[in-house]
């Protein structure tokens, strides 16, 4: 990669499905809170259901013209309330009351409800032992921050800039400036990696920093730049040793 070996001076990172993601997964979560309360669906029909709604998340936001979801606890709630709405319709579940809402959103609101994916804290340290800044910046609500010290990985970067807490989401390049702002450096010696083509990588690369996207499902088979199916890849692109895939 171009940025190596003396031109890069920070690694910034995505959270959701770069650094960690539901745990068993989001649709054995969705179908345990449906068993709780009496509905059962299988996990396979939830994802069957979600998909039919759209691919991805991002694509879901972008289908249902939301313009943030994260920045506060009020904009969080409206979302969910949407997209579980949604589902639960297409299930078949009946949700009058919306208890089953509050259900599937107090489960998605716990931090034993996400686990890191296994290479996650091995990178970052890698990163970190190069003499590279590691920062974090995403979309998503306040609490992401006490759930990363609660995973005790929190320590391993030197600045987080969390939507929740700011107000202000991507692709929105003011959340990026404010990264590089806190960091002292300049975007031109910055990557960022995040798991969405537009959200993450053409929103960083518009104000001037590297991009690398880390596609660990397969949903962007046609992503011409930078890409990575594990976040260990990342260490062979920056030619920081490493076993993992990169395209």
């Amino acid at each position: 990669m171009e940025y190596m070996n003396s031109s890069l001076k920070a690694v910034f990172f995505d959270a959701g499905e770069t650094l960690l993601a539901p745990h068993p997964s989001h649709h054995e979560l969705f179908a345990m809170v449906l068993d709780d309360h009496g509905h059962a669906v299988s996990p396979q029909t939830v994802q069957d259901t979600f998909a039919g709604m759209a691919p991805t998340f991002a694509a879901v936001m972008d289908r249902m013209a939301v313009k943030s979801w994260s920045i506060s606890r009020e904009a969080s709630l409206e979302f969910w309330g949407r997209i579980y709405g949604e589902a639960l319709e297409r299930l078949g579940v009946p949700d009058p009351d919306r208890r089953l809402f509050q259900a599937l959103y107090e489960r998605y609101t716990r931090y034993e409800s996400y686990r890191l994916f296994p290479e996650c804290i091995p990178t970052l340290g890698a990163i970190r032992d190069a003499g590279l800044v590691v920062g974090l910046i995403s979309n998503f609500e306040e609490w992401l921050e006490g759930m990363l010290i609660e995973m005790e990985v929190a320590h391993l970067f030197d600045l987080m800039v969390i939507s929740g807490k700011e107000g202000i989401e991507k692709p929105d390049p003011a959340i990026f400036h404010l990264a590089l702002d806190r960091s002292g450096i300049a975007a031109e010696h910055s990557i960022y990696v995040g798991d969405h083509p537009r959200l993450d990588v053409e929103a960083a690369q518009a104000v001037g920093m590297g991009a690398v996207l880390i596609d660990r499902k397969g949903h962007h088979p046609q992503f011409e730049g930078h890409r990575i199916d594990a976040l260990d890849g990342l260490l062979t692109l920056l030619d920081l040793g490493g076993s993992g895939s990169d395209a």
